[in-house]
This record gives C-alpha cells, sequence and structure tokens, in this order.
C-alpha cells in the first residue's frame, strides 16, 4: 500500500495538476492555433505568393503504385496510397504554427510576469519634523558647543 499512498500523494500535488491543466488547454490552444494559420494566414500568404499551397508542396520520393486511383499531383493521397513523398510544405505549415504559438506563450507569460511583479512605489514621504523637546535639546547642545 506504501506505492499507492506515495502515487496517490504525488498526483494530488499542485505543481502535478497544474501541469495536467496546462497540457489539456495547451492541446485545445493548439487547434485553435492550427486552425488560424490553415484557415486564415495560409491563404494570405498563397494569395501574396501568387497563389501558392504549402499544404500541396511536396517532392515524390518512390513510384506510384499501378493501383493508385487518385490525383498524382495531391500530396494527401500519395500519402494515403504510401507513396514516400517529401512534403515540405506541411513543414512549412508546422513551422508557423510554432511560431505562432511561441509567441502567444510569450506574450501570456510576459502578461503574467507583469501581475506578478508589485506595483511600483511612489518615492518616501519626507519623515515628519522631529518633536519640538527634541529640537530644543539639539539647539542647547549647539549653543554648548559653540563655547
Amino acid at each position: 500500500m506504501g506505492i499507492v499512498k506515495e502515487f496517490r500523494e504525488f498526483s494530488v500535488k499542485g505543481n502535478v495538476m497544474d501541469l495536467a491543466v496546462g497540457v489539456i488547454i495547451g492541446g485545445a490552444f493548439s487547434t485553435i492555433v492550427n486552425s488560424v494559420v490553415k484557415d486564415l494566414i495560409m491563404p494570405i500568404v498563397g494569395v501574396a505568393t501568387g497563389g501558392l499551397d504549402f499544404a500541396n508542396k511536396f517532392i515524390r520520393l518512390g513510384d506510384i503504385p499501378p493501383s493508385f486511383k487518385g490525383n498524382p499531383d495531391s500530396y494527401k493521397d500519395l500519402q494515403t496510397a504510401g507513396v514516400a513523398v517529401f512534403g515540405y510544405g506541411s513543414f512549412i505549415t508546422a513551422v508557423i504554427n510554432f511560431l505562432i504559438l511561441a509567441m502567444i506563450v510569450f506574450a501570456l507569460v510576459k502578461f503574467m510576469n507583469s501581475l506578478r511583479q508589485p506595483a511600483k512605489e511612489e518615492a518616501p514621504a519626507a519623515p515628519p519634523p522631529p518633536p519640538e523637546d527634541i529640537v530644543l535639546l539639539r539647539e542647547i547642545r549647539d549653543a554648548l558647543k559653540q563655547r
């Protein structure tokens, strides 16, 4: 029973639970970023580059089997048929996904760090004037020094 108890204590620690929540939210967030890249950014890049479709950019490395019934210019069809293809367009899309995700995570961490920093304190106020009896004692001391 010692291992079960240790595992239970480990699994309910705050850091482990925070990590689990982060992984789950990260997976969902990755889907959103993939959609932003695929559905919003890559079409704009395609228009800017004269209709270039990165998702369909590849170099065929293997032979097409005789039973192939798809489009020989389609990356997805060739992959489905088991043809060896070098899909550099998919890699470019994955790099763009990573860069966007990294920028968003950087912005999020920067924002969270700004919340953690204590507010800048104003300049300390001038100390209150000393009481009258202290001022009087200082005057007496200074007068005695001059004698």
